[in-house]
């Protein structure tokens, strides 16, 4: 039985096919993303979505989608889905899916009459070339198959409509055509392995929309050009690849390619290797060679925070301390740009927000736990002396050191941590002063630098962070333990935040806690009793005032609800390990059923991956962006933890 399968009677239900989606990256920044029925729900779906740097740091959609029509005796099956104004679909080629499995790579199988053609589609691994397979198992007449390719040109963030400046132009080239709608793009190469026929019928197709952005308060419909279509017959046994890039390619060698991309694929028949797959879509390696970390799909960038947060479980959690070090590399050299007051010269958002540092240092805690403290201190040592060392010394432009060992940070006015959503231009949480995890995390941060001195003869600095330390430990203990038994979220002089949020678990589920053992349980059952979901921690108690669960609605509504109680599995990721980090054993089994709410999620939103948030309330539905890198890497590195304590005594 395959592990992600889907019957007929999942996808002819639009309601059931619709919400799933499917997405695929070829670890350069490009991606193929659509519904399990190919139609496109979002602006961002497309079959062939690529970065045009050449024009803008957005991704665009060149090619939307492809409508194939199977042809028997003049009779015409058109296989495609499209939804248009008035929730008119068609032409509903849905009906005639018989099933679709994408334990592999995403596979359809369609039955038309007594013809049963299977479709299976890959993304060449750094390429901008999206590569589909088409098998004719079986057929009684001969038959034919029509392709009509729909061209968008465009961001990802625009629409399209019928216009006279569009290029209509096309060339011929072996066993297909390239052609460009407007100036700037790159060429838009469909080819396939066999000589084929391209008929040249220009249109346009009017008002297709996007009902994914209709939910989100956004415009939703455009209008997509036509070029014409392909016409290529095919034999019962016969296999017809297409092939649509950004580059010509020799179609002979198409089969080869397509089987060898395929024999690359790591299957995705069980939880761990769909988030080890889903782990890889993050990858993003740039023509320079420089290595980043995508912070989700379909429109998050690299960003500094996230990068350092999902770099352990991304990487370490499944054996892949190469490419830590590799994206460590290009993120080490951002630090000291931005630590020198130097413009970056690499593609990291975000890396002035002030607790961007104190993530990176933890990224590397973990890297010393993985793969050895020598080997850590050799590649990172001057780093993290560096960094403490930065902030110490008062450098940093938004985080300060005072004098009780505790560090400020200034966010009234402007979002400085991961709660950073917006509305008319002021943060909707404005975590301001002492902030609870940034102090967490420094203190975490003082201790793991002053171990790593003292083992490498460096006592005297070793004695200076233990000072800060002690200072620290204490001041944080004074500031945020308030007589409920629970953490402030921030204390700003007399200005505090009694409400209860997830942010007080980083100061239990870190190495080093300036909490007492009863202090850092009393953390985790008012975690437990008041955010806990079975999709991770809610970032806002049903108990504290603005308590807004349904990130749903217009974008000014869902910024609102962003951060005042929707459940993010990331911080989940911490929580768990909090619980076994005070509980060991006799939790995980707790901890296991917890991992149950995340399993689901692989055949449910976005298959194989986890979404960015779930609504706080029952049934925790997935909103956001449909994969997300620290709610993926948490998830694994939870995975690894409750290896190691399953195997302790």
């Amino acid at each position: 039985m395959s592990y992600l399968r889907f019957e007929k009677a999942v996808m002819t239900n639009l309601e059931e096919s619709l919400r799933r989606e499917l997405l695929r990256t070829n670890r350069s920044g490009a991606y193929s993303s659509s519904t399990l029925v190919d139609c496109n729900t979002r602006k961002y779906h497309g079959l062939l979505v690529v970065p045009v740097p050449e024009l803008d740091d957005e991704n665009h959609v060149l090619l939307s989608s492809l409508d194939c029509t199977v042809i028997q005796h003049g009779a015409e099956f058109n296989l495609g889905l499209h939804k248009y104004q008035g929730n008119n679909y068609s032409p509903k080629g849905h009906k005639y899916i018989r099933e679709f499995d994408a334990s592999v790579i995403p596979t359809t199988t369609y039955r038309v009459g007594g013809v049963i053609l299977k479709r299976e589609s890959i993304f060449q691994a750094y390429e901008d070339r999206i590569l589909i397979r088409y098998t004719l198992e079986d057929a009684h007449s001969a038959t034919t198959l029509r392709f009509r390719p729909f061209l968008a040109f465009r961001s990802v963030r625009q629409f399209t409509h019928e216009n006279s400046v569009a290029s209509r132009e096309y060339h011929e080239v072996e066993n297909g055509i390239r052609t460009c709608m407007y100036a700037g793009y790159p060429d838009l190469y469909m080819q396939f392995n066999k000589k084929c026929e391209f008929v040249f019928q220009p249109d346009w197709y009017r008002g297709i929309e996007y009902p994914k952005e209709q939910e989100r308060g956004y415009a939703s419909n455009e209008d997509l050009y036509v070029p014409g279509y392909f016409e290529v017959p095919i034999k019962k046994g016969e296999s017809i690849i297409f092939a649509a890039s950004t580059s010509s390619i020799k179609t002979s060698s198409l089969k080869k390619l397509f089987q060898d991309e395929l024999t690359l694929r790591t299957p995705r028949d069980n939880f761990y290797h769909c988030l080890v797959a889903a782990a890889h879509q993050f990858h993003n390696r740039k023509p320079n060679d420089d290595r980043y970390l995508l912070a989700g799909y379909p429109w998050f960038k690299a960003r500094g925070r996230d990068t350092f947060i999902a770099l352990p479980g991304l990487t370490l959690s499944i054996g892949e301390n190469d490419y830590f070090e590799l994206v460590m590399k290009t993120a080490e050299r951002g630090l000291y740009e931005f630590m020198e007051g130097k413009p970056l010269s690499v593609q990291i958002y975000e890396i002035d927000q002030p607790d961007v540092m104190l993530w990176a240092v933890w990224a590397i805690q973990q890297y010393a736990k993985y793969v050895g403290r020598d080997r850590c201190f050799e590649l990172y040592g001057k780093l993290l002396n560096d960094i403490v060392k930065y902030i110490k010394n008062g450098k940093h432009p938004n985080l300060r050191l005072d004098d009780n060992g505790l560090v400020y940070s200034d966010g009234r006015d402007k979002a400085v941590t991961w709660m950073n959503s917006t509305a008319n231009g002021h943060p909707v949480v404005p975590r301001s002063g002492y902030i609870v995890e940034f102090n967490a995390l420094w203190y975490n941060a003082l201790k793991f630098c002053a171990s790593m001195a003292a083992e490498h003869n460096d006592p005297k600095g070793a004695a200076m962070l233990e000072d800060i330390a002690a200072k620290c430990k204490q001041s944080f203990v004074d500031t945020f333990v308030n007589e409920y038994g629970y953490l402030l979220d921030y204390v700003d002089g007399t200005n505090m935040d009694w409400s209860v949020r997830p942010n007080q678990i980083f100061a239990v589920a870190l190495d080093y806690s300036p909490l007492s053992q009863q202090q850092m349980k009393s953390v985790v059952d008012i975690c437990t009793r008041e955010l806990l979901t079975p999709k991770g921690l809610r970032s806002l108690s049903p108990k504290s005032g603005g308590y807004n669960p349904m990130y749903v609605g217009p974008q000014t509504q869902r910024d609102y609800a962003y951060h005042q109680g929707t459940a993010w599995p990331w911080l989940g990721g911490f929580y768990m390990e909090a619980s076994l980090k005070l509980y060991k054993r006799t939790r995980l089994s707790f901890i296991e059923r917890m991992m149950v709410g995340y399993e689901d999620e692989m055949d449910y939103h976005a298959i194989g991956t986890i979404s960015e948030l779930f609504d706080g309330n029952p049934p925790f539905h997935g909103r956001g962006a449909m994969s997300f890198a620290i709610n993926v890497a948490e998830i694994l590195r939870t995975m690894k933890l409750l290896e190691k304590y399953s195997y302790q005594k």
